[in-house]
């Protein structure tokens, strides 16, 4: 019996990304970030499941803090994924018509974008702030509640200074 998966993938071409674009900031930083944290999450995953299947108990603390770190994986790749244009969009738009379209695109979706990251900065800064003031508690471990939101105003700047970044290279592009 022949193998048609394999025929079927011997006529699609290998996906190889592009290569990342000149930075003053190169993205080791957020691809570590990313490595390390998925690294983590399966660990901890692991080490609960484990743990369930050998006690029929769970680690609560595992579960808050993977949900911690599902949202550092996601802010971090996000940085990564927007400077190499790997980020979800509508390819047709972004990438048909002519050269000073796409500009337009880009600029209109970089502006959009830039502007979201701002305010979901301050809005986390806040969020953060008031878990400081308030002596919010988490559920499982009893830690307050600002050890983990303190990271997220930190890595959505991050975000927002890739953005501007990709915004200014767009606009300076003739």
């Amino acid at each position: 019996m022949p193998d048609d998966h394999a025929a079927a993938s011997a006529d699609l071409p290998d996906f190889v990304p592009p290569p990342d674009p000149p930075l003053r900031v190169p993205l080791r930083f957020e691809d570590w970030l990313t490595v390390l944290t998925l690294g983590a999450l399966a660990c901890i995953t692991l080490a609960n499941v484990i743990v369930r299947y050998l006690t029929a108990e769970s680690f609560a603390w595992t579960e808050e803090i993977s949900i911690f770190l599902l949202v550092v994986l996601t802010l971090s790749a996000s940085s990564s994924a927007f400077v190499r244009l790997l980020h979800i969009r509508i390819e047709l738009l972004a990438d048909g018509g002519g050269s000073a379209r796409r500009r337009r695109f880009a600029l209109a979706a970089g502006t959009v974008s830039l502007l979201f990251f701002i305010g979901l900065t301050v809005l986390l800064g806040r969020m953060a702030l008031d878990e400081y003031n308030w002596g919010d508690t988490s559920p499982a471990i009893g830690v307050p509640t600002w050890w983990y939101s303190m990271w997220l105003p930190v890595l959505s700047a991050v975000i927002t200074l890739r953005l501007a970044g990709i915004l200014r290279r767009t606009w300076e592009r003739s």
